[in-house]
């Protein structure tokens, strides 16, 4: 109930008093990775490597600003340490604090088993050659080893679809419909950050993807992405409001809204999470109910 009562009074202070406060904070620990992904805007050959008391200070510093719910990322965050300290410690010391839901998002090509965080994301980027060829060799078959063995009850899929991968969306949901290991998929596009745009996908393909994601979903097939949320990210010309989610780059850059907005990468933007955000604002109830389904 208390988790409610500060959801929805955050609603009705953002929708009706135009009070613009973060509800969920996207927290990277680190640009340390173990993979060099073709789509990857962060890799690091130098890489920064957060601090417990760092991060610690961070959580503070999102807590304090409204945010309830945080995502632990990276690089790769399954890698993170600090002396004795570990993912899990910044699981348990967010959940303390007393953030509502903690994730945490793994490429999956080593093995991060008994993770506490209360959703988990695993990036899939198609069967087989398909994610191999965005995330280097072998790679699919160590995230299947690895899923298979995490033991996480909530974990998800997600699926950042470019001009390479696109063909294999379908396999992809189904997939994930077969796993014993996997709740849902989430089915993201890619944003073209610098030296990345050569795999944005055209606009004709991205609605051909989203209506048969529609399809597939209408089949009962576990995809969390909302219909009104798809729907807004056809052609992407909707009103943006992503100060709903905060970001903490590895560098400790504190952003209120999503960072793509200074590069202007909004007009282009494939996080379908711009959709939801806009379709909770509008209070759709499909998207609030997928909500309220993956947390």
């Amino acid at each position: 109930m208390r988790q409610l009562f500060y959801y929805m009074s955050w609603y009705f202070k953002a929708r009706f008093l135009n009070k613009k406060k973060p509800l969920q904070t996207v927290l990277a620990i680190s640009d340390q990775c173990n993979m060099t992904c073709k789509h990857c805007s962060v890799y690091n050959h130098n890489p920064i490597i957060k601090t417990y008391a760092q991060v610690q200070e961070e959580l503070l510093y999102a807590y304090n600003g409204g945010s309830r719910i945080v995502d632990f990322q990276g690089g790769e965050p399954t890698i993170w340490k600090d002396g004795e300290y570990n993912l899990n410690s910044l699981i348990r010391l967010a959940k303390k604090m007393g953030f509502y839901s903690v994730t945490a998002t793994t490429n999956g090509l080593e093995p991060f088993p008994d993770l506490e965080s209360d959703t988990l994301w695993v990036s899939l980027d198609g069967l087989g050659a398909y994610h191999d060829d965005i995330r280097g060799k072998g790679a699919f078959d160590k995230l299947v080893e690895n899923v298979a063995t995490c033991n996480h009850k909530n974990l998800s899929a997600n699926m950042v679809v470019n001009n390479r991968n696109y063909p294999s969306v379908a396999e992809t949901i189904q997939f994930v419909r077969e796993s014993p290991y996997i709740r849902t998929i989430a089915i993201n596009f890619h944003t073209p950050y610098p030296k990345t745009g050569d795999l944005f996908l055209d606009w004709e393909k991205r609605e051909e993807v989203i209506d048969l994601v529609l399809r597939m979903k209408q089949e009962g097939y576990p995809i969390l992405n909302s219909k009104s949320g798809l729907n807004f990210m056809r052609r992407n010309d909707f009103e943006k409001i992503c100060w709903i989610s905060g970001f903490i780059l590895p560098d400790g850059s504190k952003y209120d809204e999503c960072p793509g907005r200074l590069i202007d990468l909004c007009e282009r933007c494939g996080y379908s999470m711009a959709g939801e955000m806009r379709s909770v604002f509008d209070f759709k109830l499909d998207t609030i109910l997928a909500g309220v389904n993956m947390r």
